[in-house]
C-alpha cells in the first residue's frame, strides 16, 4: 500500500529560506529531501549464508502493484538461485530470468559467476545494462534474434493469473530455451497448476515460494524435471 504524502519527511517551513525569489530549500532539507526519494524508489531486501554473501543487502526498486509486481522474501530467493547453481552444468550455462527481477538481483549476488539474463517490462530494470531486456508478455516473441534457444535454465514467473497470460509465457519459454533439452522453473498461482501441467508439462513441487508482502493468492514452484531431493521434490499425484 502507497505512502501518502504525510507519511514522508516532513519539511516545515523552518527548512526553507525564504527571500524576494522564489523559495529555496535549505541545504539540510534538500538532503532529506533527496533521502526520502531514494527510501521511494527503492528496497534493501536483505541476505543471509550463501556463498560470497556477509552483510550486504540485495536492492531493488520500490514494487509497483500497478504492474503486478510482488517481490520475493529472501529464502525463496535464495532458494531457487541456489537450486539454479545445482542446474548448471558447465561455465557456459545460460539462466533466463523472465519477469522475476527479485531472483535476478538474488542470482548476481550469491553466485555472479552464473550468466543470467533479466526479461522484465519496467524499465527501471535497465540499471542492469546488458543484461536486460525489454520485454512484454502480450508480444511473447518481440525479442533480440540473439537470445533464442539460447538458454539452459528458464525461470518464469507470469505477471498474471490468468489463462492468456500463462500461454504467451508459455510461447516466450519455447522461444528462449534450448531446443533439446533444458530445465524450466515455474512460479506462479495454484490455481495455474492445471494450466502448467498442460502448457508445459509441469510438476508442482514441495517447497512454497512467499513474498516479502503476504500475498492473497497461494504461490506454487514447478519444474519440468524431478529435482529429487531438492525443493520438497515433486508431490505425489492425486
Amino acid at each position: 500500500m502507497a505512502a501518502g504524502p504525510e507519511e514522508g519527511p516532513s519539511f516545515a517551513m523552518a527548512g526553507v529560506e525564504e527571500d524576494d525569489d522564489t523559495p529555496m530549500l535549505s541545504s539540510r532539507a534538500l538532503e532529506a529531501l533527496k533521502e526520502f526519494l531514494s527510501e521511494q524508489n527503492s528496497v534493501g531486501i536483505g541476505t543471509g549464508g550463501g556463498e560470497g554473501v556477509g552483510a550486504e543487502e540485495v536492492s531493488l526498486v520500490a514494487e509497483d502493484w500497478r504492474l503486478s509486481q510482488f517481490w520475493y522474501d529472501r529464502v525463496t530467493a535464495e532458494t531457487v538461485a541456489d537450486e539454479i547453481r545445482a542446474l548448471c552444468s558447465s561455465a557456459s550455462s545460460r539462466v533466463a530470468c523472465v519477469s522475476c527481477p527479485t531472483l535476478y538481483a538474488y542470482l548476481k549476488q550469491i553466485h555472479p559467476d552464473i550468466s543470467a539474463q533479466l526479461l522484465e517490462y519496467d524499465n527501471r530494470f535497465k540499471q542492469y545494462g546488458s543484461d536486460f531486456t525489454f520485454y512484454d508478455y502480450n508480444q511473447p516473441e518481440d525479442l533480440p534474434l540473439e537470445l533464442k534457444h539460447g538458454f539452459q535454465i528458464v525461470v518464469a514467473d507470469p505477471p498474471y493469473l490468468s489463462k492468456e497470460c500463462l500461454e504467451k509465457v508459455a510461447q516466450t519459454i519455447s522461444f528462449l530455451a534450448c531446443p533439446k533439452e533444458f530445465y524450466l522453473l515455474l512460479l506462479t498461482g495454484e490455481v495455474q497448476q492445471d494450466r502448467a501441467a498442460k502448457l508445459l508439462n509441469l510438476h508442482p513441487c514441495g517447497f512454497r515460494p512467499q513474498h516479502t508482502n503476504k500475498l492473497g493468492n497461494e504461490f506454487r514452484l514447478y519444474t519440468n524435471y524431478d529435482p529429487e531431493g531438492r525443493l520438497g521434490g515433486w508431490e505425489p499425484t492425486q
